[in-house]
Order: C-alpha cells, then sequence, then structure tokens
C-alpha cells in the first residue's frame, strides 16, 4: 500500500510546477521521517527494526549470525526472548515469600539457559542447552523432570496452566486498600502485557508483609501467554525491563499512591504434576550420614588411643 502511494506520489512530482514539487517533496519527507520513527519494536527493547518496501521489519539476534524475526503487534514469546538474553550475556551485552499455592507448584531453580523453540516460539519439550544433559520443561519452559542424558524422552509439551506471584512492594506512607489493590494491579498487569483482564483471577494484599499475591490463570485461548507475562514481570520487578519506551520497573497507582515493587516470588502449575524424585535430597542423606559415621569412627579411635598410652604410663 505504501509503495503504491509513493509511486503516485512521485507521478504528482513530475507533473507539478517548480514551488510545488518543493512542497510536496518536503512531505514527503515528512511522512517517511514519521514511518521510520514508528518502526520500532515496543515489547523488545532489543529489537533491530528496519524499514522494507511497504512494511517495517523487527528481528532480535538469538545466535551467532541467526536473527529471529518478531511480532511487536504483542509480547515476544518467552522462549526467544531467553534465547536473546543468552547470546547477549555470551556477548558480554547487559542484559519470594509466602507459601506454595498448592501441592504440585514449583519455581524455577535453574534460571536463565538456552532454550529450543519450535518457529511459533512454543519451547520444545525436550531442552539440552547444548549439552548431553537434558530435561523436560512445561509451556513456560520450566524444568519439570530430573535431569538426564540425550536419551531422556519428553513425550509431551504439559501446559501451564496457572501462575502464582507473589511481589513484595517498598513500604509506603499511607495505608493500602486491599480492594484499591486489587483493581490497581490487575488494570497495571492488564495495559502493560497486553493481557486480558479475565486472566487476573485473584489478587490478594498482604498488609504486614507488603505481599500482593496475583493469580495469572490460562482459559486455553490464545489471548493469554502467562508464562510470558511472567517472564516480562519478573524482568521489571529485576529494573531489567524488556518494554521498549516504558518505566524500567513495575509500579501501580493505588488510588495516588505509587506502589513500587522489589522482589518477587513465581509458583507454577500445570496441567499435570512435575516428576521430580528425590534422588537430590537421598544423595544429601547418604553425604550426612558418611560424614557423621565417620565423625562417630575418629572419636573410637581417638579414645581407643587415649587409653593405650594411658596403660603404658602406668
Amino acid at each position: 500500500m505504501r509503495s503504491c502511494c509513493a509511486v503516485l506520489a512521485l507521478a504528482l512530482v513530475a507533473k507539478a510546477s517548480a514551488q510545488d514539487q518543493r512542497a510536496i517533496v518536503f512531505m514527503l519527507l515528512l511522512y517517511f521521517v514519521s514511518f521510520l520513527a514508528g518502526c520500532m519494536c515496543n515489547t523488545m527493547k532489543w529489537a533491530t527494526c528496519e524499514v522494507t518496501p511497504g512494511s517495517c521489519e523487527c528481528t532480535a539476534m538469538v545466535a551467532e549470525k541467526s536473527k529471529q524475526v518478531l511480532n511487536c503487534s504483542a509480547l515476544i514469546p518467552k522462549c526467544f526472548l531467553m534465547k536473546a538474553e543468552v547470546f547477549r550475556a555470551q556477548k558480554g551485552l547487559s542484559s519470594r515469600s509466602g507459601g506454595k499455592p498448592t501441592e504440585h507448584a514449583f519455581v524455577d531453580d535453574d534460571g536463565v539457559y538456552d532454550p529450543d523453540c519450535e518457529a511459533s516460539g512454543v519451547f520444545k519439550a525436550k531442552q539440552c542447552a547444548g549439552t548431553q544433559t537434558c530435561w523436560c520443561v512445561n509451556s513456560a519452559g520450566v524444568r519439570r523432570t530430573d535431569k538426564g542424558d540425550s536419551g531422556l524422552k519428553c513425550n509431551e509439551l504439559v501446559k501451564t496452566v496457572w501462575l502464582q506471584i507473589q511481589l513484595k512492594h517498598v513500604e509506603v506512607q499511607l495505608p493500602l486498600n486491599e480492594t484499591q489493590v486489587k483493581t490497581a494491579i490487575t488494570q497495571t498487569i492488564s495495559q502493560r502485557y497486553l493481557l486480558d483482564e479475565k486472566h487476573v483471577t485473584d489478587v490478594k494484599y498482604e498488609r504486614e508483609s507488603h505481599t500482593v499475591v496475583v493469580d495469572l490463570k490460562s482459559d486455553g485461548s490464545s489471548d493469554g501467554d502467562i508464562a510470558t507475562v511472567g517472564y516480562y514481570i519478573e524482568k521489571d520487578v529485576k529494573r531489567m525491563t524488556l518494554l521498549r519506551n516504558a518505566s524500567n520497573t513495575l509500579t501501580a497507582n493505588v488510588n495516588g499512591t505509587q506502589v513500587d515493587f522489589e522482589s518477587f516470588m513465581i509458583y507454577y502449575v500445570d496441567e499435570k504434576p512435575p516428576t521430580f524424585t528425590t534422588n537430590r535430597v537421598m544423595g544429601g542423606v547418604i553425604a550426612a550420614t558418611v560424614v557423621i559415621a565417620l565423625a562417630i569412627v575418629a572419636v573410637l579411635l581417638l579414645r581407643v588411643s587415649i587409653h593405650c598410652r594411658l596403660g603404658n604410663l602406668k
């Protein structure tokens, strides 16, 4: 469409008088400058955007000589964000309180790794991060099994259906009203992260501990990528926002009081419980038992040695 307009404008320039030509050229320059200024990715500050014939294309480096094309009209899938973050870290670029909401909820103990992504940005069920050690992940990219070798089988990508985000805010002068906190947090998450408010199913406020507990739930629709929203929130609380032209941290306006958040904890609840085993726990117990046994043996040997020396003295 824009290329057709440009051709038409050039035709008008050719037929116009010298004075009109200057006016048309000036208007065209203003048009292209405004178009260039609008060619940016507001949901990914690391993106590089270029004007192509009739469009604006934004990409992010996710590996050496590898660019990922981005849809900047929505949040960028978490899998692409993690790949870009790992690549930037390799290049030297910048890149919880409360209990579990349910028995099978778990946290991300592994942090950022270099994931394998589907073309759509969805995590592949099996992740190895370029090594021979592999594990199975949920749709949030969080490990939900013990680690194994490259022969590990991950038959399906289990969907994360519930995120419970526990946010702790800095101290404020005036006490906050729980209803107002709920309204402010819901609106902030919806507007800042382009998420339909229906996915914010509950917000609780614990005034004494300064903790806001937010439940994000998926209903199976494509407009609610709660895992990606959780990742954006995590980066915002760490003051490492991924958004362009936005404040560098997550804040909420509660009835005129600006509330800043300083720490967080995210619990993940999947359609199916995770399959962690107690191998690591048992290993620690065995190690502790061995240490205690060695200590007892050492004490006994010391007593025998002392007894023998006393006997020799007699």
